[in-house]
């Protein structure tokens, strides 16, 4: 019995030690092994070690690429020409097709192909059906305009240069070196990017594969000196990685052999760049080849499922968008390396003389180098000249396009998990939310919803009525989204597969078979949405007649379109499978994700008569994937630090063209404290896109069941995203004509102000003024908030002035019972919000306004407000309402009211304004009220249109204790849609 009675103690022992581990060990839960780095990259190694080479040879270092300064002609702003590669002595050079467009836009366009390639002039091993030809089509999906040549450019040649006068008025110069070949970009008499300055330019030619032959062993009696004759030496090139390349069991069989391309870029002064999403780091991006506080690896951009990401990493993640900003004081130029392939970059720092010249130019004692290389492809590079981040944005936006207009739901809030269960879950869940006075917008199902995991099926077990659910989430203008991923399931007697294969349009292994892989169904194909054909026939799988139970209030989410493939390499599909055209996977990897949201939202175009606004959301992107719906960071975790980071990584998105992007409220791994969730929500009420989600093996943690005072604080948080809407639509808008960040970094709206350049937890709302600081650390009850300028900032609760005593900072209390969050309003700024808690954003349609008129230090004011339905297309046939709001301060203080210079009447245009003509502004807040108001009583209003003004009321509070005096006018009257004037002095 003692021995017995010890094996159970010990047994229990044992227990409780595990249990405590785990509650102390930190939750590093990526699987490094499944992903490779720079050096199990073949490529990656390769064009890394060729850095390394030029860097040991210093100036003595020659790159072997010459412009051909012969074959130069310069026709309507395009210059064409061809580089050598000189290859070894007394060898034909390699010849590399090179075009440089200059654009009206005052972009440039670098594009190199080789020559032997384009004409199929190469011999594919295996016997491959892979095309030939390097791969040329990545603009097709990822520029829509912008390509405009300028014709006015000039030309001159002057000994080993060639030097191109673009950029409106002349203002830009291009010095292009012949031999070796570069491109140096002037403005302003100073050049801000440097290509190929480090001589790191590779374009990886096409060889025949020589097999090495085996010595045949010596013959009885062979003469000494015929075994000695000579042989040829061979190469001691490491040639390991150029025809087969192996990684976690799986063999890529390379059929064109090796074709890297590789550049390095330099931005000469620029001690900051940003971007290049989607990575789990900071802002400003690191080095990359070790020192202090940076990383030993390259950023690298190949979409891949990986899950439960570590913090402060270079590590791939879902999306890729090779997008960089360079940025110093008083100056941002940008780079875009149009490549889908695996792409590399390196990042290293090295500082410069300090120049007194220099510093009184702005220009930073650090020049900042990159160096980008790709699998296979073009060198397609976009080079866009500033000066500002904002004309950067707009360069890149021209080719890529704008981001989507959202129906108004969308950037609401939305409650998902993996997975509601039943269909009565989902109702339950709805019927909570408005007991607890909880507003949301949608509901979201995961993939337990279908049949076996088979798309546009329904179990229907769980989900016997779908049709009533959806039903019963209208009747309260609420959304329902259900997932739709890119696998589909190899099962008999299932149509949707059976179709795929009868058409052929799944994506094909590399002998033309169509590819099976491993995904949640377990055996499935993949729709291969490059192939027209396959994008035609997945329109016709959503409408309802199809997709039975889905309703016009349904939409979709597309996940897992990396693709992940359980059992491929990198959790992803082989790089030989082959796509529509031949094209290797290897050539469009990072487009894969983008191709299958386009035929999704091609489906929900055209779906509904007349259409809709779709809405998707992706986990996978790249350049172009703004235009098509929201993104979100994939599967983080219960945890502060990825609470933290997702900061940052929103912010990267913001200001690469993607800001429709959001992270998981609460973590989907895990259990999330009360207090961390809490902050959470109080932090996503300030993402574009705002989802709280959960994994299946989590807790459930709906807002109502968080418990008091949390459930409270969480429902005050979003109550404040949904009085914001009027001001979150309105900068959706803006983003959606010039892709203006929705939430901004402090560089971007202060770029002369260096000790923000660095800074990456705070941000601004659009153009509103509200700079938010969330709590992103446990216990905290206080942040430091950084305030840029001298402008008037204000608490937004309770209006406390930002003392103005020389400090750069300023400390905001905001403990989790005081349901503040750090948020400030900067002075000069109007926002438009609604007040009146609702259910659902679409029950707000026609409730009225207040403006909150926040002065500056001169008294002024201005913002802007748009409206239009929030679901169709009508607004681009005039219905809707833009105004911009301007508050004069001085003798004659007055509030207007006056049509925005963008709005223009069209064919919808009276019909609308009439449907809101009962849409009043019911208050407006006047924050920073001059002592010369002294205590009035009354204001005039002037409507446009009225035959004489009117009186209302106005009170004003003064303040002591640090807080701002303030006003409030009730009840104005004014209509939202139409021209006033409010009169104050």
């Amino acid at each position: 019995m003692p021995l017995v009675g010890g094996h159970q103690r010990w047994g229990c022992l044992l227990v409780i030690i595990t249990i405590l581990i785990t509650l102390i060990t930190p939750v590093v839960m990526v699987k490094h092994e499944n992903f490779k780095t720079c050096e199990q990259s073949g490529f990656c190694k390769r064009n890394r070690a060729l850095a390394d080479e030029a860097s040991s040879q210093g100036s003595s270092w020659q790159a072997p690429y010459a412009l051909d300064a012969k074959s130069l002609k310069l026709n309507k702003g395009q210059l064409v020409g061809t580089i050598q590669k000189t290859i070894s002595a007394g060898a034909p050079p390699v010849n590399l097709p090179v075009k440089i467009s200059f654009l009206q836009s005052g972009s440039v366009r670098v594009t190199v192909d080789e020559e032997v390639r384009m004409k199929g002039e190469i011999e594919l091993r295996h016997n491959s059906p892979a095309r030939k030809e390097r791969y040329n089509e990545a603009d097709r999906w990822a520029i829509v305009g912008g390509l405009e040549l300028d014709s006015s450019v000039t030309s001159s040649t002057t000994g080993d240069d060639t030097v191109v006068t673009f950029g409106p008025g002349g203002a830009y110069k291009a010095i292009i070196h012949h031999a070796p070949f570069g491109i140096d970009f002037v403005r302003d008499e100073h050049t801000h990017v440097k290509l190929n300055a480090q001589g790191l330019f590779n374009m990886e030619h096409w060889r025949a594969k020589v097999e090495k032959k085996t010595p045949e062993p010596a013959v009885e009696g062979q003469e000494a000196a015929e075994l000695a004759a000579p042989v040829e030496p061979e190469s001691t090139v490491d040639e390991s990685t150029w025809w087969e390349e192996s990684f976690g069991g799986n063999q890529d069989s390379k059929p064109r052999g090796p074709e890297s391309v590789g550049l390095d870029i330099t931005f000469p002064g620029y001690g900051h760049v940003y971007g290049i999403p989607e990575h789990a780091g900071p802002l400003s991006l690191k080095e990359t080849r070790g020192g202090s506080n940076g990383y030993d690896q390259p950023y690298r951009l190949y979409n891949s499922d990986v899950f439960e990401y570590e913090m402060d990493s270079p590590m791939t993640l879902y999306g890729a968008i090779p997008f960089m900003h360079a940025h110093r004081k008083g100056s941002t130029v940008g780079v875009f390396w149009l490549n889908a392939a695996e792409t590399w970059v390196d990042i290293v720092k090295h500082k410069t003389s300090s120049n007194p010249l220099n510093l009184a130019l702005g220009t930073s004692p650090i020049d900042t180098q990159t160096h980008w290389f790709s699998e296979s492809g073009l060198l397609d590079l976009f080079v866009f000249m500033g000066p500002t981040p904002q004309d950067v944005i707009q360069s890149y936006s021209s080719l890529t396009g704008y981001t989507q207009l959202p129906q108004q739901f969308a950037i609401a809030y939305h409650q998902c998990r993996w997975n509601y269960v039943t269909d009565e879950d989902v109702k339950d869940v709805d019927r909570k939310m408005d007991k607890n006075n909880i507003p949301y917008d949608v509901i979201w199902l995961d993939i337990e919803y279908t049949d076996g995991k088979k798309y546009f099926t329904w179990d229907d077990d769980s989900f016997p009525d779908p049709t009533g659910m959806g039903k019963h989430l209208d009747a309260h203008d609420r959304k329902l989204v259900v997932i739709i991923d890119p696998h589909i399931k190899n099962e008999g007697n299932y149509p949707v597969v059976d179709a795929m294969k009868e058409k052929g349009l799944a994506v094909k292994n590399k002998d033309g078979n169509i590819y099976d892989g491993w995904c949640w169904p377990g055996s499935s194909h993949w729709i291969d949405a490059f192939n027209p054909a396959a994008i035609t026939w997945w329109r016709s799988l959503f409408t309802y007649s199809s997709f039975k139970g889905t309703l016009a209030n349904t939409f979709i989410w597309n996940d897992m379109n990396e693709p992940s493939v359980f059992n491929g390499p990198e959790t992803t599909m082989p790089k030989d499978n082959l796509h529509h055209g031949s094209w290797e996977h290897r050539d469009v990897h990072n487009l894969n994700g983008m191709t299958f949201i386009n035929a999704t939202y091609d489906a929900l175009l055209h779906r509904d008569s007349p259409s809709k606004r779709p809405f998707v959301l992706t986990r996978s992107f790249f350049s172009g994937s703004q235009r098509m719906g929201a993104m979100w960071t994939g599967d983080n975790l219960a945890d502060w630090s990825h609470l933290k980071a997702s900061l940052p990584m929103i912010l990267a998105q913001n200001i690469a063209g993607f800001p429709f992007s959001g992270a998981d409220v609460g973590g989907f791994f895990g259990n999330p404290s009360k207090e961390l969730l809490t902050r959470w929500y109080q932090a996503g009420a300030f993402y574009p896109f705002f989802r709280g989600h959960a994994h299946i093996d989590t807790r459930r943690r709906e807002p109502y069941l968080v418990g008091d005072p949390y459930t409270g604080i969480i429902t005050q948080a979003l109550r404040l995203r949904y009085s914001l809407l009027p001001a979150w639509y309105t900068a959706f808008h803006t983003a959606s004509i010039n892709n203006a960040p929705i939430v901004r970094p402090m560089w971007w709206e202060h770029p002369d102000e260096e000790a923000a350049f660095g800074i990456d937890d705070q941000m601004y709302i659009a153009d509103t003024g509200l700079l938010i600081k969330p709590i992103t650390e446990e216990g905290t009850n206080s942040v430091d908030i950084y305030i840029p300028d001298n402008e008037v900032y204000y608490d937004y609760y309770d209006y406390t002035t930002v003392a103005k005593s020389g400090r750069k900072t300023y400390r905001f209390d905001a403990p989790l019972e005081s349901n503040k969050i750090p948020l400030l309003m900067r002075g000069g700024h109007i926002i438009p919000r609604k007040d009146r808690p609702r259910r659902s954003s679409g029950l707000m349609k026609y409730d009225p306004y207040t403006l909150v008129v926040v002065l500056d230090n001169a008294g002024n004011a201005q913002g802007e407000v748009y409206v239009d339905d929030g679901e169709s297309y009508d607004y681009q046939q005039g219905a809707y309402i833009h105004r911009t709001l301007r508050f004069e301060g001085g003798a004659r203080a007055e509030l207007v009211s006056v049509a925005h210079e963008s709005s223009k009447a069209g064919k919808q245009t009276k019909k609308f304004l009439q449907e809101m003509s009962g849409v009043r502004v019911e208050k407006v807040i006047i924050v920073g009220v001059p002592k010369s108001w002294g205590w009035r009583e009354e204001v005039l209003v002037q409507e446009d249109g009225a035959k004489e003004g009117r009186k209302v009321g106005i009170k004003i509070v003064r303040r002591d204790g640090g807080k701002a005096d303030w006003a409030v006018v009730r009840n104005p009257g004014v209509g939202i849609g139409v021209g006033w004037k409010i009169l104050f002095e």
